[in-house]
């Protein structure tokens, strides 16, 4: 498909509330010319009245025009059996709060806070499906014995809030790191398509046809306990350089086989997974994939070089069976191509016609930004407010460039977010602060 180049403003246009502050100020001042020699003139009250009727009216009309409009975000979202009472989901974040695996009372209430407070969807941290190789800390919850009754409880208070909640299934593959300190089965070696890590390493064999089939039947086993369970759907992690990742990624995926090749060829894993996913849960639950361009510490790299590459990735993965695709990006306002506005998940949606989530830093400061841009060598704009930057989403979401906003580390720290963006309380709302990871607040 031949993709036109699209232009536009990356910021809301302010013309029609600057033309309104010209023309009330214009008014205000033109009557404060009033001639007081008229103190004892019935014109002159009348004019007095008329005059503070009108600055009345152009002081509301000036503090309406100055309040952020978040309905859009707060507008109900359905897809399948999936019932969203809003646009907002709190972004998968890995936490290490769960001992031996298992989530507890205290993970439990973490996401019920976020679900009392307006959430409209809550995609668990990655939980790890059921293979000794699949995370690399003791802390990161299981999916499967005793971490799967933990999530049964997760999943109840959440309910009982009113909130619906996803977990993420997770495999890091060729991340977990051979010999780390507090790793699940610590006798078991990493895999991944080629052995090769995503710092460029040859660290093990490269998986066999055998091995790979029972890592699928593995997820497929987890999306059907996530139904079971009651969880209101999956999310498949396919991002950031984890093994659905590896297979995709050309520097970590040398295969020679039918799991190997051009950037379609190396989707294979991923739909083979989605399909036995959706052959385990059935038609109407909703399968999320993430995927990500970049890569953890490879910020720069792009599977797709052009809206024509992204098609040709995403079509083998709609054929499979995703519902919405969770577009993982840096930044929700960069451009994901030159000669066009659109970001990662606008261009998915538009080349797909499926939902996406987009997601990027929203509500973080420009401090926070300046900090990670410093601590990563990352290069981005930070000449925006927070404000600024949430109108702009506000913006894109009303162009309907995207369906739904996850937020990341603003609703770690603050599980009242979504509350104080919906009530106009964006002053109030908590900054981020590296502290409170070290709490489930």
């Amino acid at each position: 498909m031949d993709y036109g180049i699209q232009h536009g403003s990356t910021l809301i246009n302010n013309t029609k509330r600057k033309r309104l502050y010209a023309a009330s100020s214009f008014f205000v001042k033109g009557l404060l010319k009033l001639n007081c020699g008229f103190l004892n003139s019935s014109l002159h009250v009348c004019k007095m009245e008329l005059y503070n009727r009108r600055v009345k009216k152009i002081i509301l009309m000036e503090s309406e025009e100055n309040v952020m409009n978040t309905e859009i975000l707060f507008k109900p979202f359905k897809i399948g059996n999936l019932s969203l009472p809003n646009r907002i989901v709190m972004a998968p974040m890995t936490r290490n709060f769960s001992p031996q695996g298992v989530p507890g009372p205290e993970v439990a209430a973490y996401y019920r806070r976020r679900a009392e407070n307006a959430v409209g969807l809550i995609i668990t941290e990655g939980t790890a499906i059921n293979h000794p190789a699949a995370v690399e800390h003791t802390g990161i919850p299981n999916f499967y014995g005793e971490g799967l009754k933990g999530w049964a409880k997760v999943v109840e208070e959440v309910h009982a809030a009113g909130g619906k909640i996803i977990p993420q299934l997770w495999h890091v593959g060729t991340a977990r790191k051979i010999g780390a300190d507090n790793q699940p089965n610590p006798e078991a070696l990493p895999v991944g398509p080629s052995g090769i890590s995503p710092a460029g390493e040859k660290v093990v064999e490269p998986l066999t046809e055998a091995e790979i089939a029972d890592i699928i039947a593995a997820f497929a086993q987890a999306a059907a306990d996530a139904k079971q369970v009651g969880f209101d759907g999956i999310e498949l992690h396919g991002a950031h350089g984890y093994l659905i990742d590896q297979f995709f990624w050309d520097k970590t995926n040398k295969r020679t086989d039918q799991y190997g090749g051009d950037l379609v060829q190396r989707t294979r894993f991923a739909v083979e997974v989605i399909e036995a996913c959706r052959r385990a849960v059935g038609p109407d639950f909703p399968i999320v994939l993430r995927f990500s361009q970049w890569k953890m510490y490879h910020y720069g790299e792009k599977l797709a070089q052009t809206p024509q590459e992204l098609e040709q990735f995403l079509a083998p993965l709609v054929k499979a069976g995703v519902d919405i695709f969770h577009c993982s990006s840096r930044r929700f306002w960069e451009p994901e191509f030159e000669g066009s506005d659109l970001n990662l998940a606008a261009w998915t949606k538009k080349i797909t016609g499926k939902p996406v989530i987009t997601v990027g830093s929203v509500g973080l400061e420009k401090a926070f930004l300046s900090d990670l841009e410093k601590n990563n060598s990352l290069q981005t704009d930070q000449s925006s407010s927070v404000e600024a930057r949430l109108e702009q989403l506000m913006g894109l979401v009303e162009r309907e460039e995207f369906d739904l906003v996850a937020v990341g580390r603003a609703l770690l720290v603050d599980p009242a977010f979504a509350v104080k963006l919906r009530d106009q309380q964006i002053k109030e709302i908590i900054p981020y602060n590296d502290e409170l990871l070290k709490t489930l607040n």
